[in-house]
């Protein structure tokens, strides 16, 4: 199947997925309890009041009307407005998504650099002692929730230590130094369990690839190992590892909520829960919506890549 007709494929799905995510998040913001004139106007407004803002804000009209407006507005670049802070969403979404993306995009060079090379060096080295060393630590890893190495964190670094701050986050106007060192401990919480993940796929391929025909042949032929490594073996290893990297990329966003909530630092993840909290109903759908858009991306980028990386998982014709 020709490359263009299978990116055709993928966007109409993209685009699919997120009419049908905007659906689902519509639905379950009108089925939530409260009231968004309530929400404005206070506990106390007089229910007079009230109807009068449900009319003006459009919540009497057909539930199928109201979506319709919601969606037309935000593909028109206008994202409401927040309720409790009476300031554009997009602003607020946007302030909260760069401090977002900076852990987000740290945490993802760690996973892409350290994962692929643990992974490397158990397959190189499987069956010896550090192999099952890091095998279990994958194992654990994987196994035990953010929330457990957030507090751990927490406890060792910043009350034992007193090495790292325990919470918050530091512009760069407030030094480099005090700017990383927030930085540090939500990164690490958040790369944890995505490094044992990456690792443990590299050195299942790795070891495949090792075991396969032409490294066989490649050795046979008198091939140094190194040459046999990096050449024959590393690039065919590596098409699982890249595509699980790009789903992690959505992972990363879409799990900071707890490492988010638990470090008190104010990226997209807080917001969300500062939304549900104070009922803050249209910054809610837009924040939802964002993290729904951006793990549906890194889906579509992962496809893309396996695809370009390995011809053959275009089905329906010849591969390119």
């Amino acid at each position: 199947m020709p490359i263009a007709v299978f990116l055709l494929q993928r966007l109409a799905g993209l685009v699919g997925v997120l009419l049908g995510m905007s659906l689902l998040i519509f639905g379950i913001i009108h089925i939530l309890p409260g009231n968004v004139a309530y929400a404005i106007l206070g506990e106390f407004a007089t229910p007079a009041a009230v109807a009068q803002l449900e009319v003006k804000l459009g919540l009497k009209d057909p539930l199928p009307l109201q979506y319709w407006h919601w969606l037309d507005a935000m593909l028109h670049g206008n994202f409401g407005q927040s309720i409790v802070m009476n300031r554009p969403a997009a602003a607020l979404i946007g302030e909260a998504l760069g401090r977002s993306a900076l852990l987000a995009g740290f945490a993802f060079a760690l996973v892409a650099m350290g994962g692929i090379a643990l992974g490397l060096y158990a397959a190189t080295h499987r069956g010896q002692a550090s192999d099952k060393v890091l095998t279990l630590a994958q194992f654990v890893l994987i196994a035990v929730p953010e929330f457990f190495w957030a507090i751990v964190g927490v406890l060792f670094f910043a009350s034992w230590l007193n090495l790292l701050p325990a919470t918050g986050y530091a512009p760069m106007s407030e030094g480099i130094g005090s700017w990383a060192a927030h930085l540090v401990l939500p990164v690490m919480v958040l790369s944890f369990g995505l490094v044992a993940h990456v690792s443990r796929l590299t050195r299942s391929s790795m070891i495949e690839v090792l075991d396969s025909r032409y490294v066989l042949a490649a050795r046979a032929r008198g091939f140094a190992e190194q040459r046999v490594l990096w050449r024959h073996a590393l690039p065919n290893a590596l098409l699982p590892a890249i595509t699980v990297l790009a789903i992690d990329a959505g992972l990363l966003i879409g799990g900071i909520v707890v490492v988010e909530t638990v470090f008190a630092y104010p990226g997209l993840g807080r917001l969300l829960v500062f939304a549900i909290e104070r009922h803050d109903l249209p910054l809610l759908q837009v924040g939802m919506m964002v993290v729904t858009a951006i793990y549906a991306v890194a889906n579509f980028i992962a496809e893309v890549l396996y695809a370009v990386l390995n011809p053959r998982i275009r089905v329906g014709g010849a591969a390119a």
